[in-house]
């Protein structure tokens, strides 16, 4: 059975699966209480502009440790938009507390960089936080914000007071779109989604070869140091897009279990790869779905409830998607009624598994449902 033939089937199962979860917070018969249900109050925790004007904010980050300038329990989010609203275009990276309180941790220009970044800085949702305090961001530029102009990236390392001290670049990076980061003793895993390869022509139309890229770094005695980078899963389709500047796999979060999933944004499904700390080769077939179509459109941030299930944000209507490792969507919630379509992107789980912080490009904001 082919994969497309596959995902119509999975897509109609689960379509059917989550029938019961079409309202907020609703809960599929036949399941234990999903994570959104216990959700019900969405605030604004602060704007997300800083003083230069940057907008479209993508990637959020937990300071877990503080370190330099960064302060634990803080957030820090990437922007991909200059003031002028072209993407690919955005060089900050703001620190908010809880409180609300925004500070620039970081301000960055191609001229900044220390290494290769092909065709400069546009900051994506890839953001993480390594030990040591060194910030990993990813680099999606343009030089208008269409998508003829956009180059392969890279990612940029920077010190925990925002300085550019690396970039990771090469053929294996092609649109840092999103990252997922962990850490066991002296080396860290990132696991990069690409969102397009071989760059970016005018246009609308479909290619099958992004890529899931897994990179090993040293992170003791100073700068982060690459040790491997092995590609995990490849032939995701992506496509160029006026409005979305470019539509590819997004979000990824890693199980205890080794599994790692991964938004296929264009292709409305979330996707699993087994074994992805240790596979030594590429997932065929563009990775096994875990659950398509339904209340899935177009998922972008993903990350992990505290009781493994999986939590999508849609681009295609503003709602958050709670989904089980088994593929039943079992519930989902509006995280931007107002804005709607394209305006959520990163997510991740509240402190002490309290609620939801994600970020509202749409208004702008960083948000906490709880």
């Amino acid at each position: 059975m082919s994969r497309r033939m596959r995902d119509a089937l999975v897509a109609l199962t689960a379509g059917v699966l989550a029938s019961a979860a079409v309202s907020s917070g609703a809960v599929a018969q036949g399941t234990s209480k999903p994570f959104l249900a216990s959700l019900h109050t969405i605030r604004t925790i602060a704007s997300t502009v800083p003083s230069n004007g940057d907008v479209n904010p993508y990637g959020v980050a937990l300071v877990q440790h503080s370190a330099g300038s960064l302060v634990a329990g803080d957030y820090l989010v990437s922007n991909f938009n200059a003031k002028s609203n072209n993407q690919g275009t955005g060089t900050t990276i703001v620190q908010i507390t809880p409180a609300g309180k925004l500070s620039l941790f970081a301000a960055l220009s191609s001229k900044s960089l220390p290494g290769a970044c092909p065709g400069g800085v546009g900051l994506t949702t890839a953001l993480g936080i390594l030990p040591g305090g060194y910030v990993v961001v990813g680099s999606l530029p343009t030089t208008n914000g269409k998508s003829a102009t956009a180059k392969a990236g890279c990612l940029i390392v920077l010190n925990s007071d925002g300085k550019a001290v690396e970039t990771i670049a090469g053929p294996k990076i092609a649109g840092p779109w999103d990252m997922a980061t962990v850490t066991h003793g002296s080396t860290s895993t990132l696991f990069v989604s690409n969102a397009l390869n071989g760059g970016a022509s005018a246009g609308v139309h479909v290619i099958d070869n992004s890529t899931v890229v897994r990179i090993s770094l040293r992170t003791t005695g100073g700068t982060p140091t690459v040790v491997s980078e092995q590609l995990v899963a490849s032939r995701i389709p992506w496509r160029n897009d006026k409005a979305a500047l470019v539509i590819g796999p997004t979000g990824l979060a890693l199980a205890g279990n080794g599994t790692l999933y991964v938004a296929d944004t264009l292709e409305n499904r979330i996707i699993a790869i087994p074994n992805a700390m240790t596979r030594n080769t590429a997932l065929p077939d563009a990775g096994i779905t875990v659950s398509a179509g339904g209340h899935l459109k177009q998922p972008l941030g993903l990350e992990l409830a505290p009781g493994g299930d999986i939590l999508t944000t849609n681009a295609g209507d503003g709602n958050i998607v709670e989904t089980t490792p088994t593929g039943h969507q079992v519930a989902v919630f509006a995280g931007d009624a107002k804005s709607g379509a394209g305006s959520l992107f990163g997510l991740l789980i509240a402190p002490g598994g309290k609620g939801i912080v994600y970020v509202d490009d749409g208004l702008n904001t960083l948000r906490l449902l709880n």
